[in-house]
């Protein structure tokens, strides 16, 4: 299922070197490499939520320049654990090993 465009999504060209600045500042403070594309998702489905049509550049530029790490890493993790996939294929011995009980081995 593709998810609807965002409002703001037009204007992530000319945001871009916004995140791409903190997605180093958070590289250099030893949190690895973070995607502009991960942090664009954390804003429209976090700070974004609720969209206006009026807003103004620098509001945008400013919600980029404010993320903080905690915030993206906690909404980074709940949207890791929402899309694990469940229907993992299991060999017959994993499988064997799920349906028995200790007392079945007992």
């Amino acid at each position: 299922m593709r998810e609807a465009k965002h409002i703001y999504d037009q204007y992530f060209g000319v945001l871009e070197p916004a995140l791409k600045s903190k997605a180093e500042e958070f590289e250099l403070v030893g949190y690895g490499k973070i995607e502009t594309r991960d942090l664009w998702n954390f804003l429209t489905k976090k700070i974004w939520k609720r969209r206006t049509e009026d807003i103004h550049m620098h509001e945008l530029v400013s919600d980029v320049l404010a993320i903080k790490i905690g915030d993206f890493m906690n909404f980074t993790t709940v949207e890791a654990y929402r899309t694990t996939t469940w229907n993992v294929e299991l060999n017959e011995e994993e499988l064997q090993a799920l349906l028995h009980t200790k007392a079945d081995n007992l």
